[in-house]
């Protein structure tokens, strides 16, 4: 009679919330992004943002990639990137987008994507007389980016000496006003930005790269948890999801 009573409670215990992992009920997912203009952005302009109040080509794609596989997720945008960035790399569960799939970072995350382009190009006033054949050339050039991205960090692993932004909009403001001569910067990132500050007549003085935007996530997450949200991706393409999503910003 003890030992039936042992064997019962035992079975109750496997049973209980908590005691072992339920593959149907994991943690949601924490999702981090940035002021990214058109991909991810506040709806009210600002460093902070959290669900429905942050907008954008890929904040878009990304809800409706988790809804389809299912998958729980919070999602907030925050300022700076550096450290969004930290915090998917070193924290199992979490994720960041968008960022550039770039070789240096291949092993560090797991990918989801892609999410849409991000060329990366030169941009000067209406006015310059600046022509470039390639990036070397630009070295005489006050070149203007984005502290932490990835175009700013290529441009000094070149031994380049871009002058850092917190914001890459400032960097619209600064060419303008002739603070920097070039601006380094995604497209169609930088040119969206430029836009939302009335600055419609830059021109483009080199494409020096092309990227895709993906979502990150850390190396800890599951690989099927991974396939299945890029399965959804897939399906979602293939539908004219993707591309009805980026008709609306673009």
């Amino acid at each position: 009679m003890f030992n039936r009573l042992i064997i019962v409670f035992l079975g109750l215990l496997c049973l209980a919330p908590g005691v072992r992992a339920d593959p149907g009920n994991s943690q949601p997912l924490v999702l981090l992004t940035e002021n990214f203009p058109p991909y991810n952005m506040a709806d009210d302009g600002k460093n902070f943002a959290t669900d429905t109040h942050i907008q954008g080509i890929a904040a878009d794609l990304v809800r409706e990639m988790f809804k389809r596989a299912e998958i729980p997720y919070s999602l907030t945008l925050r300022f700076p990137w550096e450290r969004i960035y930290k915090l998917a790399l070193e924290k199992p569960g979490y994720g960041v987008f968008v960022m550039a799939r770039l070789p240096e970072r291949e092993k560090s995350f797991k990918w989801v994507g892609p999410l849409g382009p991000d060329d990366w190009i030169l941009l000067a006033r209406p006015d310059s007389l600046i022509k470039l054949e390639n990036l070397a050339q630009a070295r005489r050039y006050k070149i203007g980016a984005y502290k932490g991205d990835a175009i700013a960090l290529s441009l000094t692993e070149k031994g380049m000496k871009p002058v850092i932004a917190l914001r890459d909009q400032d960097n619209a403001s600064k060419l303008k006003s002739g603070e920097i001569d070039l601006w380094a910067t995604g497209d169609p990132a930088g040119r969206y930005l430029a836009r939302q500050l009335g600055i419609t007549d830059l021109k483009t003085v080199l494409r020096f790269n092309s990227a895709s935007l993906y979502l990150a996530l850390n190396k800890s997450t599951p690989d099927d948890l991974v396939a299945k949200l890029q399965k959804a991706l897939d399906e979602m393409r293939r539908q004219g999801f993707v591309d009805e999503v980026m008709g609306r910003y673009l």
